[in-house]
């Protein structure tokens, strides 16, 4: 081989090389281009089919003659046996509990979230978060009964004979404490996802610590706060044991959190564990409860997004 043509080959072979190389990404980045559209598909045609499913056997349930509309959305009383099909009576304790339960996890959660992103050490933020988030890793049916056997006696020895065995308010409590977790660990992230530069600059202008934070960092971060607050209250919406144990066991339109009361999810596991025929009036009311329960999480979620977008601090 001549000295001419080991001179063209030297040259020509890593150019060959770098265009098998590009040729080599450009193939996986479409791959995972396909595949991560593929999981999007998945996700949508999940929630359709589940849509279709709630649909198709909640129109069983309304095809019946003597359900309507009317009573249903327009009377308290709910048994489905004797002709009673006001499902007000489940959709109150949901949203009583549901509403305690954020009471107690979103300050409480925030609060938690702006000292571990703001003002924890290293060494206290290694400490306290694993220990924090302990508190997701219990079985919910644990919870229930933590809220059965010792908050609610606790609470009687305050509120007396007034406060019932089986209640929403203990359940409503317990239920915070166990999303408490969830909303810190999202809400924290999105604190310590804010740039620096914003800090800096807020001290540069003479504010405080709790200034910057509350005026500055969280306003900053409200996008994500505001997910971490829409997966709670979906997550508080769709509790099942906890309400299930410590709430009580009887549809009962009230508002009063220390009244006994039965939420939608609990209903639907005290119900469907009978032995149910299919058709029946009583099985198919379970799946106009879960279609109404599903709504309810849109709507809240909607609420929440339109809040968030509303009032959310844009920063270039």
């Amino acid at each position: 081989m001549s000295e001419e043509s080991l001179i063209i080959k030297a040259v020509e072979t890593p150019v060959f090389r770098k265009v098998d190389l590009k040729t080599k990404t450009r193939m996986g980045e479409t791959i995972i281009q396909a595949a991560l559209f593929i999981a999007g598909i998945l996700s949508i045609m999940t929630t359709l089919a589940i849509v279709y499913e709630l649909g198709k056997e909640a129109l069983l349930f309304f095809a019946d003659p003597d359900v309507t509309l009317v009573k249903f959305l327009g009377t308290t009383k709910w048994q489905p046996a004797i002709g009673q099909y006001g499902i007000w009576a489940l959709v109150s304790a949901t949203l009583v509990t549901s509403f305690i339960a954020m009471l107690i996890s979103l300050p409480l959660g925030l609060a938690s979230a702006v000292y571990l992103s703001e003002y924890a050490s290293t060494r206290a933020r290694s400490i306290l978060k694993p220990i924090l988030e302990i508190l997701a890793g219990i079985p919910t049916v644990v919870y229930g009964y933590f809220a059965l056997l010792f908050v609610t006696p606790i609470l009687r020895t305050f509120l007396g004979e007034n406060l019932q065995i089986y209640n929403m308010l203990s359940a409503g409590l317990v239920m915070g404490i166990m999303i408490l977790p969830l909303i810190s660990s999202m809400s924290e992230d999105a604190l310590s996802a804010v740039p620096r530069s914003l800090r800096e600059a807020a001290y540069a202008m003479g504010a405080t610590k709790v200034e910057t934070s509350l005026q500055i960092v969280v306003p900053a971060a409200l996008s994500g706060i505001g997910a971490a607050v829409i997966v709670g209250i979906s997550r508080a919406v769709g509790e099942t044991m906890i309400v299930a144990v410590a709430a009580g066991s009887g549809p009962n339109f009230s508002f009063n959190p220390l009244e006994a009361a039965e939420t939608m999810t609990g209903h639907i596991a005290r119900i469907s564990g009978g032995d149910l025929s299919y058709n029946s009036i009583d099985y198919t009311s379970l799946f106009a409860i879960a279609l109404m329960l599903f709504l309810v999480t849109l709507v809240l979620n909607l609420i929440s997004q339109w809040v968030v977008t509303k009032f959310r601090e844009q920063y270039e």
